[in-house]
């Protein structure tokens, strides 16, 4: 009997350490690195993460670039060409505008050779913006899939209703704004969290999709879904 309870015992010690460097795994993606550890971060967006939409002398960091800026060293881009890519390995895409087909081309054949990108492609974004209807530097109400998506293995949805709900995703329960949904069409795809998450491997180089883009407004929604932002990008980095 008390070698029983002694298993036991260690049995429950055991869990308890693995529960713990368990917690501290899935901490790890919200540390603020030293500068020196801190990897360079190519930034394609449309939406007002760098900049806001009005500029005032008294703007402040959006909390998304002030969360990337504590791990990455960001390196805003305006298009995803080879001159740009060049030389990096880390993309975040964040509702990118649609891109030349020659430069998709080129965004491809970098991923292929190495890269890794993280995109976060809305089908229905609900970002608040005061730029009008039609003006060419509102955000796209829906990412721009010219054959990118699918060229990697992927078919992104749009959602049947324009609501906020709850997703889960890598153990954790997200709030967020009219998702899409992701499927597999590729062998080389993963796809996690009902499909909200992909996870594709692209020649040399790998893809990671999330169905949404509004869930990175922390004004809206606060700053702990930034974790499921650092915690893929952090994955993409290994």
């Amino acid at each position: 009997m008390r070698l029983l309870l002694w298993i036991l015992g260690a049995l429950i010690a055991v869990g308890a350490i693995a529960g713990a460097f368990l917690a501290l795994e899935r901490a790890r993606p919200y540390e603020a690195r030293p500068v020196a550890e801190r990897p360079e971060l190519l930034l394609l967006t449309s939406l007002p993460i760098v900049f806001p939409e009005r500029f005032a002398l008294d703007s402040s960091a959006s909390p998304v670039l002030e969360a990337l800026q504590g791990r990455y060293r960001v390196s805003p881009i305006s298009v995803a060409d080879s001159a740009s890519l060049g030389g990096h390995r880390l993309l975040l895409m964040v509702q990118p505008r649609a891109q030349p087909a020659e430069v998709l081309v080129q965004l491809d054949s970098w991923v292929r050779n190495g890269g890794h990108v993280l995109l976060l492609a809305d089908p229905a974004l609900q970002w608040p913006s005061e730029r009008p209807l039609g003006d060419p530097l509102r955000p796209p109400f829906a990412f721009a899939d010219t054959g990118l998506l699918g060229h990697w293995g992927l078919l992104l949805e749009a959602p049947a209703s324009l609501e906020n709900r709850e997703v889960k995703a890598d153990g954790w329960t997200l709030r967020v704004a009219s998702p899409g949904t992701l499927a597999a069409t590729s062998s080389d795809c993963r796809v996690a969290g009902g499909g909200f998450v992909a996870r594709c491997a692209v020649g040399k180089g790998s893809v990671a999709v999330v169905a949404d883009a509004d869930f990175v407004d922390a004004e809206r929604f606060g700053r702990a879904n930034l974790r499921l932002l650092l915690a893929e990008l952090g994955a993409l980095e290994k």
